[in-house]
């Protein structure tokens, strides 16, 4: 399960625009909760809570708790505007749940145990097809990555979802049996060294020999 971050949160009294700009210029990030049959809550939370958070992997199947002044919400970031230059947040969606809510989130995928593959241990290549994996699952039983073992595996190894041991109630989005990644063959360049002989260089040491006699006899 996914480990639970904590953020402190003000209310926000007027929204729009203009409102939105002003929170920023106060050095706040604008953002508001939303669902579970409750009026959208307009707040502001610290840019510098959530630049930690956004660094973390996983960061969209993260659960928070939001403090608003006291009121305690948890809740899941669905969206976050980045500013196109410098890529600050500039505004932020965060879904209330419970533990059971239902919702589809994105998975990081790690690998373990490389030096324990055969396949790349012999110079063959992880080829990573999905760095992330969406699965259904309750809010409360998150796993925090799916872990790939790499242990025995060869060159030309494909690793599938079927292989992956998941935690109880989490399920796969998609319906087939997908490729997360390959052992693929090492890619050699074979580089051809030109081989002079003697023979070839005493024939153009001769060669010059006799152009220089020829010039000889010209200039005779």
């Amino acid at each position: 399960m996914s480990d639970t971050v904590a953020f402190n949160a003000e209310s926000r009294a007027l929204v729009g625009k203009g409102a939105a700009r002003a929170t920023r210029r106060n050095g706040r990030v604008p953002a508001v909760i939303y669902g579970a049959n409750k009026d959208p809550e307009p707040i502001s939370i610290d840019p510098g809570q959530l630049r930690t958070a956004r660094m973390q992997p996983g960061f969209f199947a993260t659960l928070f708790d939001i403090d608003v002044e006291g009121n305690t919400q948890q809740v899941l970031c669905r969206d976050l505007q980045l500013h196109p230059v410098n890529d600050r947040p500039m505004h932020a969606d965060f879904l209330r749940v419970t533990q059971s809510t239902r919702l589809n989130v994105e998975i990081p995928v790690t690998f373990e145990n490389e030096t324990e593959s055969p396949g790349i241990r012999s110079g063959g290549v992880l080829n990573v097809v999905r760095y992330v994996v969406e699965v259904m699952c309750s809010a409360g039983a998150i796993p925090n990555d799916i872990v790939i073992d790499l242990t025995g595996r060869e060159v030309g190894d494909s690793i599938h979802i079927s292989e992956v041991t998941l935690p109880d109630g989490v399920k796969p989005t998609i319906d087939r049996d997908f490729t997360i990644a390959t052992i693929a063959a090492p890619t050699v360049a074979v580089v051809e060294e030109e081989i002079v002989s003697e023979g070839d260089e005493d024939g153009e040491a001769a060669e010059e020999s006799g152009a220089d006699d020829e010039g000889g006899e010209n200039n005779s």
